[in-house]
């Protein structure tokens, strides 16, 4: 299981607790020195599911700074995986991906259905 975080984030510090307490063995990486490439972001949002906004760290600076709120509706798919995959900061987090999933964001409801823990 890969265990995609940024260590100064208090979510991702939670999420990795909870790991942790259910005794899930991960590998961890940093988004900000690791960052996710376009061919990962694209086959985390196939197993996912779910719509490529929540790919989005909508509540960071660089999202923000960048003025995507307005930007992104005009975007192509491929324009959102290239930009995705320029910065860390950029993407959702953290981000656990197992077998046959991936979970942007930590909502414990999501992470126990999916890990079954």
């Amino acid at each position: 299981m890969l265990f995609i975080c940024y260590p100064k984030c208090t979510t991702c510090q939670k999420a990795q607790k909870w790991l942790d307490e259910r005794q899930v063995s991960y590998e961890l990486r940093d988004i900000k020195q690791d960052n996710p490439t376009e061919q990962e972001l694209r086959a985390w949002h196939k197993a996912s599911g779910l719509p490529l906004k929540r790919f989005f760290n909508t509540s960071g600076l660089q999202y923000k700074s960048l003025g995507l709120k307005d930007k992104l509706p005009e975007m192509t798919e491929d324009e959102q995986f290239a930009l995705l995959a320029t910065d860390g900061m950029l993407v959702k987090r953290p981000i656990l991906v197992g077998e046959g999933f991936a979970l942007p964001g930590f909502k414990e409801a999501e992470w126990t259905a999916a890990l079954g823990k």
